[in-house]
């Protein structure tokens, strides 16, 4: 079987066949891999939910794993999984406005660390029959859609980040004494630089960017929501349908992503997740 890598929308991702990730890979079809992620940002693997140990080596291919903040979401026997289920269990845990679940918004993982996870890797278990989609926006191309005006206005500029933000329409989970003292505010460019290509991106996460620094708050406010508006617009967007077993790695220095979280009650939408170190934004 040769491998095939197969682009899946305009916008970003591509579909990568014929590799077979539990054995072996040679290393011309190694370097073939990587250029796809840093020019797609985004790679998806067809096949069977992996063991949480055989997850871990395959993530330890392409980065150094780092362990969820929330203990609680970790693996029991293997802690750098997390095991990400959004299932509603009852009819009272689906809101009539689905804005009310966190993961409907737009975030990249991990910004409120002052080293923010370089990509995540997630793996589907359980699927509900409709729904559930995981959205991408592509904030590379969105910042190159911006006039140079816009480019040396936003370069100037720093963000803080918070684990949690009243900005956010929805309170995330709780943390520990411990996960607080991790967590303090950090403050990343909202434009970065990401340190394999050389290229920029938008690096903003709406679910957990707290205010511009060292402008009003109206002024800030007014930056956010236009900068919001411009990544998430639908031509640098990707849906993807999950497939029991699909495995997808995607970049954060240059993608955001959001849930389509209406599907059924009842019907289990269970992931596990990595994140891979990464470096501090510049």
């Amino acid at each position: 079987m040769s491998l095939h890598i197969t682009p899946l929308c305009d916008a970003l991702g591509a579909e990568v066949t014929g590799l077979d990730l539990s054995q072996p890979i040679d290393p011309g079809e190694e370097r073939a891999v990587l250029a796809a992620y840093l020019r797609y940002h985004l790679l998806c693997f067809r096949g069977e939910p992996l063991a949480a140990a055989d997850f871990v080596a395959v993530a330890r291919r392409v980065g150094a794993p780092q362990r969820q903040l929330l203990r609680e979401q970790r693996h029991d026997q293997v802690p750098e999984v997390s095991l990400l289920d959004s299932t509603y269990d009852r009819p009272e845990d689906k809101p009539d406005d689905l804005r009310r679940v966190r993961l409907s918004g737009w975030h990249t993982d991990d910004s409120y660390f002052e080293v923010p996870a370089k990509a995540t890797l997630l793996q589907s278990i359980e699927i509900p029959e409709s729904g559930g989609q995981t959205r991408f926006c592509n904030t590379q191309t969105a910042y190159e859609g911006l006039d140079d005006n816009e480019k040396q206005r936003l370069s100037t500029l720093k963000a803080a980040h918070r684990y949690d933000t009243l900005r956010a329409p929805v309170r995330p989970k709780a943390r520990s004494p411990e996960e607080v003292v991790e967590t303090p505010e950090v403050v990343h460019p909202i434009v970065r630089t990401h340190e394999d290509t050389g290229e920029k991106a938008i690096y903003l996460n709406p679910n957990r960017t707290d205010r511009v620094m060292d402008v009003s708050h109206d002024e800030s406010e007014t930056i956010l929501k236009w900068i919001y508006e411009r990544m998430t617009q639908d031509k640098y967007r990707y849906d993807h349908e999950w497939r029991v077993g699909d495995l997808v790695i995607w970049d954060n220095r240059c993608l955001v992503h959001s849930v389509n979280m209406d599907f059924p009650v009842g019907q289990k939408r269970l992931h596990q997740r990595i994140l891979l170190r990464g470096e501090r934004p510049v």
